[in-house]
């Protein structure tokens, strides 16, 4: 993990920059992959409740021989979970799963404003926190509006939002909105799911000039803004070339025809209007 820096958070931990995700990858490939994901050198994952594949994460941790301070794991409270209690008992459930007596990240998956419970769930959060069942607390798709009822109604400002947030998606708003008050961002889909983000042009010309493919691109420009990122796969070979992104550096040119690409268009669902 040496070559991976480290993201100070709000509260002194520091988070590894670069992670590993299991999103839609199937239970039954889940611990192969994360081992895959430890030899290759990521120390980082990011999991969910919503995943169904937490045990096979904790599988995968127990079959490494890592130790437990060598590692950064991160679950999301379930939609269904939402409250003050059942946000505390899903954590429970969780680390179960997981095999492990704390995470080090808990983030709310979605703030489901239908429901109106994001505040009471993110108090039991800050229970959860001073129990010590996980080391850091944080949200994930999250819009300003949501934060400021966090921050007016609650004790604790997030330490992460984690969003969709690629060249089509870049989330300036936000990102603008998490800097002014100590909120890292750490960005979903930031390869774009493969939906024709990595064919542009632009990326393709800066790809070749550095030798490197248009994902591990766009995964460098990332890094270079200050965002966290755990791109997911389950190739071997794409998954050490996702890491394999320490050894060059955009150019501010560079930088500035991917920040020409943004869009604005959103591949996964809007948070003010997500309910399930």
């Amino acid at each position: 993990m040496s070559d991976v820096p480290g993201i100070e958070l709000n509260n002194g931990t520091v988070i590894p920059q670069l992670g590993f995700g299991v999103f839609q990858i199937d239970p039954s490939d889940t611990a192969d992959t994360v081992l895959t994901a430890f030899e290759a050198g990521y120390r980082h994952i990011d999991t969910a409740q919503m995943y169904g594949n937490e045990a096979e994460v904790g599988e995968a941790i127990a079959k490494s021989g890592l130790k437990r301070d060598e590692l950064w794991i991160t679950t999301k409270c379930n939609n269904s979970n939402h409250g003050f209690d059942d946000a505390q008992t899903a954590l429970d459930e969780s680390l179960q799963k997981l095999g492990l007596d704390a995470v080090d990240l808990y983030l709310i998956h979605w703030p489901l404003p239908g429901k109106d419970l994001y505040v009471e769930t993110w108090k039991g959060l800050e229970k959860a926190h001073q129990d010590g069942k996980t080391r850091t607390i944080g949200v994930s798709n999250f819009q300003p509006h949501h934060l400021d009822r966090l921050l007016a109604e609650t004790e604790t400002v997030p330490a992460i939002n984690q969003i969709e947030l690629h060249p089509h998606m870049q989330q300036a708003a936000l990102r603008s909105y998490h800097e002014r008050h100590g909120i890292r961002t750490e960005a979903w889909s930031p390869i774009g799911q493969g939906k024709g983000l990595l064919d542009a042009p632009e990326l393709g010309e800066i790809a070749q000039a550095h030798g490197k493919s248009a994902a591990q691109v766009v995964l460098r420009w990332h890094i270079q803004i200050g965002n966290i990122i755990f791109p997911k796969s389950v190739t071997p070979d794409r998954i050490r070339e996702n890491k394999d992104i320490f050894d060059f550096e955009l150019s501010d040119e560079d930088m500035q025809k991917i920040d020409g690409m943004e869009k604005a268009e959103r591949l996964g669902p809007d948070p003010d209007t997500f309910a399930r």
